[in-house]
């Protein structure tokens, strides 16, 4: 009976070669759609799975101020709660990211990325599987190492790495432990010391200095809100009252006017996806985004079916009569299901195997634009394809085979089936769905394209093409003596030595970095209101190189003795939050030190253009002394027609005078700052070329459904013909439904689609208005394609022989 059933089936594919072909392509391309999504899927919701201490880890998020919240701490919290706090099991405090330096072993040198400083405990809340050496032992002293297993390997080849002793930043170490990373986690690191000690040490009871990341490891998670509370009291009575004291001022007022500070512990297990900040080195998912792929994704698949649907109950017609005769010699309604079911089964098969192989030929590039190594393997994801295949099979293949089922037999014998409205209302129900699922694509990618244009051609606010943006590093330790002395002379050197390279114009450092941003922020209040500004340290001709324009007052000069002691500028939107329409010449006090406002900067972007302009204080880096220690950018003006020859001088001069251990490594600033909406760019694309598949799959069903219904009106145009009827005439009248179709479908979309794509703006500082012009011009393409279809196929019938259908019976 199977076999007959299969015999069957190519007998229907091969007189519908066409049909059949877009059938199958239309499904796939439905199916790798999905199954990409479920790959990204997989892969965001594996961070942190393997850890059986993600449930009980937290990192503290403060809240300073009502805008200002962030995953770092100072050195007294940890301390100060353990001690108050009988459900705290223990903390350790980490760095708040990674950097990289370079690690010697007798003559080999090689570059870490994931250079990471942490506490004795962190093997605590990290377990990771240990190859040499033990979580207990590998950080024991601020002499230990520990390494991950793929980096040991390059640095001792298949050696022990257990016990060899390396230099890092001047310093020796010893490899007390080599790691395995047993899967994705928040923390990845490839190297790992306790250097952080020493900083830690250094800020001993400093509660404004918010520097490091505090991991707590809560006895019970339930407990979350009440150590909270507790470390809310902490603050309250070390840091906020100890303010309000120095300012003189009743506690009670002080939280009146600049607020207390607030925290919030967030498990491991939400860090990824739901996190409130970038709270870990590996970053965080974009939740939303992954949301909106699956969901692309599944209206992709939905189209797919639908065209699947309307294909087969459309096709159905023409097997009336082989479902009557197998009714007549006995074939039950469960038999014709089952026979139904059955090429349903087949379709979705190859249907998995055409996706699979998209999907094979399609991950690098869907690698590149996530940034992600997704592979297709494991049996989660294979449990999932067939998973997918299940549901494609019931959702596309039932229907059509309880419709099919439900024939009358005597009536499709007779031959009138053709007349019957049975399936007219669903397949047309289904055509106007497609249409606006089609409307959604068409009218999101046009809007998208808008807002990542507007973004990549909006005023920055700053000049950057021809500027060198070089990695500056100063490691100095701040308790040698004249160590400040030492590092102005370094940047001095530098700077008059590069400065006589051919083509080198001029040459600025900043503690800051475009597409970075600024690397410390100091909040200061002014007249009662609390801003909590950037700290842009850098020399003199900085706002000349990048073109930054000046609103009011003068730029910081070395004419001026006091631009080196007291005088700072000002941008925008600082001067916004301190409320002061005078702001020349006021005087404002911070850390202890009066400053004075010499000027007004214009607006500029740092961060990125789709992130809010934060308030900013420049200040020649003299003024505040310890800023030349975080200055570790130097910015390089060079005249374009000599870029290749000044590049090479400076990195000749870098490595020999400035750092011959760490890589000269620099970027052009406008390049570096593209990258920060690179992934808006990658989302457009996505949209883009979905967009095309949509359609494409739309225009297919389309087509088909035309082809169908078209020529099964074959004898009413033959009759029209005859009788008169003009082509034109014929055209309009075979058209207008499908037109109607359109519209309907465009109506139906139009509010779902203008609240989501309202809702995707939302991630943009910066957004572009939703107008009409998307919506007009995504209803003129829809409407402008279904005609050039289904016209060109109703064309194609009103120039057939009419004689051929007239003398049909």
């Amino acid at each position: 009976m199977i076999k007959n059933w299969i015999k069957v089936f190519i007998y229907h594919l091969r007189q519908n070669k066409l049909f059949s072909i877009l059938n199958t392509l239309g499904l796939a391309i439905g199916i790798s759609g999905i199954i990409f999504a479920v790959l990204y899927w997989n892969e965001e919701h594996s961070y942190d799975a393997w850890n059986p201490e993600k449930d009980h880890v937290f990192q503290l998020i403060n809240t300073v101020s009502s805008d200002m919240s962030w995953p770092y701490s100072n050195e007294p919290a940890g301390r100060y709660l353990k001690a108050v706090s009988p459900e705290l099991e223990s903390y350790c405090y980490t760095e708040t990211g990674y950097h990289k330096d370079v690690v010697r072993f007798q003559d080999k040198k090689i570059l870490i990325e994931k250079v990471f400083e942490a506490q004795q405990l962190f093997f605590n809340y990290f377990p990771f599987q240990f190859l040499e050496g033990s979580a207990d032992s590998a950080l024991k002293d601020e002499n230990s190492m520990a390494i991950e297993e793929n980096t040991a390997k390059k640095l001792f080849g298949n050696e022990k790495a257990l016990g060899k002793q390396v230099f890092m930043s001047k310093k020796a170490y010893v490899v007390r432990g080599v790691y395995r990373l047993p899967g994705k986690s928040s923390m990845a690191p490839d190297l790992i010391t306790r250097k952080i000690e020493q900083y830690l040490r250094d800020n001993k009871d400093q509660w404004g200095n918010f520097n490091f990341n505090l991991l707590l490891k809560l006895k019970n998670p339930d407990d979350k809100e009440k150590v909270e509370k507790q470390l809310e009291q902490v603050y309250l009575v070390n840091r906020t009252a100890k303010y309000a004291k120095e300012e003189g001022i009743p506690l009670d007022e002080f939280i009146k006017k600049n607020g207390t500070t607030k925290v919030l512990l967030e498990p491991l297990s939400m860090a990824r996806l739901h996190s409130t900040v970038e709270g870990y080195p590996e970053g965080k998912g974009n939740y939303k985004f992954l949301l909106i792929m699956s969901g692309l994704s599944v209206l992709i698949l939905l189209l797919s079916i639908v065209n699947y649907v309307n294909l087969a109950t459309a096709s159905a017609i023409k097997r009336a009569k082989e479902v009557g005769v197998r009714r007549i010699i006995g074939a039950s309604k469960s038999n014709i299901v089952w026979q139904f079911l059955t090429e349903t089964v087949i379709t979705t098969v190859f249907s998995i195997l055409l996706a699979l192989a998209i999907v094979e030929l399609a991950l690098p590039f869907y690698n590149d634009f996530l940034g992600k190594q997704l592979q297709m393997n494991g049996s989660e994801f294979f449990l999932k394809i067939v998973g997918i295949f299940i549901v494609v099979v019931i959702v596309a293949g039932i229907f059509p085979a309880v419709y099919v089922s439900n024939f009358e037999t005597l009536k499709v014998l007779k031959g009138n089936f053709g007349r019957s409205k049975s399936g007219v209302w669903l397949r047309n129900g289904m055509l106007v769905l497609q249409f606006a699922i089609a409307t959604f694509f068409v009218i999101g990618s046009h809007i998208v394209y808008q807002q990542v244009h507007y973004m990549s051609t909006k005023d920055l606010g700053f000049k950057g093409e021809q500027v060198v943006d070089i990695i500056y590093r100063n490691d100095y330790d701040w308790k040698q003596p004249d160590y400040q002395k030492k590092l102005r002379n370094r940047y001095s050197m530098l700077k008059q030595e590069i400065l006589k390279v051919p083509g080198v114009q001029s040459l600025t450092g900043g503690a800051f970095s475009f597409g970075n941003d600024a690397n410390s922020s100091s909040g200061f209040t002014y007249n009662d209101h609390q801003v909590q500004a950037k700290n842009m340290a850098a020399d003199f001709e900085f706002l000349d190189m990048m073109q930054i324009k000046m609103l009011e007052g003068r730029k910081l000069s070395a004419e001026y003795s006091s631009d080196t002691i007291s005088s700072v500028l000002v941008n925008q939107t600082a001067l916004r939050q301190m409320q002061e329409k005078q702001p020349l010449g006021k005087k404002f006090k911070w850390n202890g030190k009066e400053f004075t406002i010499v000027g007004v900067v214009n607006d500029f972007h740092i961060a990125g253009p789709q992130q809010e302009i934060p308030p900013m204080i420049f200040f020649h880096y003299k003024t505040v002394d310890w800023m030349l220690n975080n200055t570790n950018h130097i910015f390089v003006k060079i005249d374009p027609e000599k870029m290749e020859p000044a590049l090479a001088s400076i990195e000749k001069f870098w490595v020999k005078n400035i750092d011959n251990e760490y890589p000269f490594t620099y970027d052009f600033v406008d390049k570096n700052f593209a990258r920060t909406y690179k992934s808006f760019v990658n989302q457009r694309n996505l949209f883009e070329l979905l967009n095309a598949v949509v359609i494409l799959i739309a225009l297919f069903g389309l087509f088909a459904l035309a082809s169908f219904s078209i020529e099964r009106r074959m004898k009413e145009i033959a009759i029209r013909k005859t009788l008169g009827a003009e082509t034109s005439s014929l055209l309009k009248e075979l058209s207008k439904q499908y037109l109607a179709f359109c519209i309907i479908g465009f109506a139906i979309a139009f509010f779902p689609t203008r609240m989501f794509l309202s809702k995707w703006l939302e991630d943009f500082a910066y957004q572009i208005e939703i107008t009409t012009m998307p919506f007009i011009l995504g209803f003129l393409i829809l409407c402008t394609l279904t005609l050039v279809v289904v016209v060109a196929k109703a064309y194609k019938a009103t120039r057939v022989d009419v004689l051929k259908y007239l003398k049909y019976e």
